[in-house]
């Protein structure tokens, strides 16, 4: 990744959740302690407003009550990175959210491609980009596109990362793969990987995307398991692999995944493990059922 503008981006992120107040405002005193605890655990980073974030079911106001926040971590450690997810259907809401967050001091935006229309042609989602990228990012800031096709029903190719790279090389950072698939993660990182960040969304991948030229994570379970996704990291740094610690990551998403969507048991396990302020949930989400929640925690503690 040497010449790489964007590579002080890489290493582990939290796909961090939004704490919310039982009236469903913004929880904005417990935002930096959650970024605070986060960094004490080894995370580089936390993206905020991704898919655990439930930034889709956020205004572009309240996006930018809590950025303006969040940014307040940096005087307590300034190289915690701060991403944001500022994609929307709408390109002029995206094109004034990505902008303004940029402004605000984050140090890079995750947008989601337009993901009403499916079947849109390849050309439409690169014009799409192309003035996205023109409007709101200037040279030297950072856009990741958000690669979650199971949820978004618009997928990103490779040869369109190829043409926004070629098109934007001074602001086309790199790709969250949360596809889940292992052949397009290997895919990615050896195509791309020397002038892309390739930060996969799936922890069973990372040191599979660490292995093919990728730049780290950014997941769900990052915010429990932290500490293992950083020892991969770190082991990696020095030339090992550490199969143990993946191994252990693999279980516990195995874990996550059995009590989907992630969101409410994230928040109940804050609060259960950590002494996290109870945090409510956006509809159409819900708070899980206290059994359900005693399960999934049972379920964790067996893989100590």
């Amino acid at each position: 990744m040497s010449g790489n503008i964007f590579k002080h981006l890489s290493g582990i992120y939290a796909a961090a959740i939004t704490p919310l107040n039982e009236d469903r405002s913004l929880a904005l005193g417990d935002v930096v302690p959650l970024l605070d605890f986060l960094a004490s655990r080894g995370c580089h980073g936390a993206l905020l407003f991704g898919t655990t974030g439930e930034g889709p079911s956020f205004s572009p106001e309240e996006r930018l009550n809590l950025l303006g926040k969040a940014v307040e971590i940096k005087g307590i450690y300034p190289d915690f990175q701060l991403l944001a997810g500022t994609g929307t259907p709408s390109l002029t809401e995206t094109k004034k959210l990505t902008r303004t967050a940029l402004e605000l001091g984050v140090d890079g935006v995750v947008v989601l491609p337009p993901y009403y229309y499916k079947g849109t042609s390849e050309d439409g989602l690169f014009a799409w980009f192309e003035y996205l990228l023109e409007s709101s990012v200037s040279p030297g800031e950072a856009l990741f596109a958000y690669h979650i096709p199971a949820l978004s029903g618009v997928g990103i190719s490779i040869e369109l990362l190829v043409r926004l790279k070629e098109s934007f090389p001074d602001r086309f950072a790199g790709v969250k793969d949360s596809s889940g698939d292992p052949h397009y993660a290997q895919e990615l990182g050896e195509m791309l990987g020397s002038d892309l960040l390739i930060m996969t969304g799936n922890d069973r991948l990372l040191s599979l995307c660490l292995e093919h030229a990728g730049s780290g994570c950014i997941t769900a379970l990052a915010n429990l398991y932290s500490i293992d996704s950083r020892r991969v990291w770190d082991a990696y740094q020095r030339g090992e692999k550490d199969q143990t610690t993946q191994i252990h990551l693999n279980s516990a998403r195995s874990v996550l995944e059995r009590y989907p969507p992630a969101p409410p048991l994230l928040k109940a396990l804050y609060t259960r493990w950590f002494d996290f302020p109870h945090w409510t949930l956006m509809p159409p989400l819900q708070e899980l059922p206290e059994e359900i929640e005693a399960k999934a925690a049972s379920d964790f503690k067996a893989l100590e």
